[in-house]
């Protein structure tokens, strides 16, 4: 089942994980926030469905502010993100990814009421639906999608700026096939600049749920993070 690989390799949560810090509202949502507050640049994560508190998922907003961005990562479930004792069909209906994207834009909105002009979304997994709806509307100025669930073809007909999707050769939820349709779609969009890469052997959620005495996953991972701040590096500027 697609919804099971969606689940697999449950990160073990932790709220004190990072070298940021937790604030009780940003744009109205709890949130993780680390990097320079007087930074110009911004980037918004958005998690897949185990929420902002995975440590990996910390340590990649901490290695992206490193680069010179304020990085927010939100907790756009609530302090409900999924735990894997219950079914995922259970919990995504008071989940939902449009609830998820009406959530970001007062997000956003407080990002430029910091005087932040230039920003980038990137979104994983649950979080790649969010970030496709945002990359639709102008509100960011780059997107990219890592290990995308829940994204269709339309949805990548309406995007608007330039996009990376970053996927995995062994996953059911975005199978290559349908990435390759991905690439089909942008590669018509003379207007719009983007690119499908697809990870040979590695599987869905690879760039944050991996282990980090892995040596083969870290790099792997490591691949990825880097071509997402290339991505962001050659249009946030």
């Amino acid at each position: 089942m697609a919804g099971a690989q969606c689940c697999e390799n449950p990160p073990s949560l932790s709220p004190s994980s990072g070298e940021g810090s937790v604030v009780e509202s940003f744009g109205g949502l709890k949130a993780y926030i680390t990097g320079s507050p007087h930074s110009t640049k911004a980037i918004l994560l958005v998690s897949d469905v185990f929420g902002y508190e995975a440590p990996n998922l910390r340590k990649l907003a901490d290695k992206v502010a490193g680069a010179g961005y304020f990085v927010v990562v939100p907790d756009f479930f609530y302090g409900d993100p999924y735990v894997p004792d219950k079914p995922i069909t259970d919990w995504f209906p008071s989940h939902g990814t449009d609830k998820g994207l009406e959530d970001a834009k007062p997000v956003i909105a407080a990002l430029k009421d910091k005087g932040i002009s230039t920003i980038g979304a990137a979104g994983f997994c649950w979080g790649a639906k969010v970030v496709a709806g945002l990359a639709k509307t102008g509100d960011i100025k780059a997107a990219v999608m890592l290990h995308p669930s829940l994204v269709t073809i339309d949805d990548i007909r309406e995007i608007k700026v330039p996009i990376a999707i970053l996927g995995a050769e062994i996953d059911h939820i975005s199978p290559p096939a349908l990435l390759k349709q991905f690439e089909e779609v942008l590669s018509a969009k003379s207007e719009v600049d983007g690119y499908v890469k697809i990870f040979p052997g590695s599987a869905h959620g690879w760039t944050v749920r991996y282990e980090v005495t892995d040596e083969a996953a870290v790099a792997k991972a490591e691949e990825a993070h880097q071509d997402m701040l290339s991505w962001f590096a050659k249009y946030l500027n």
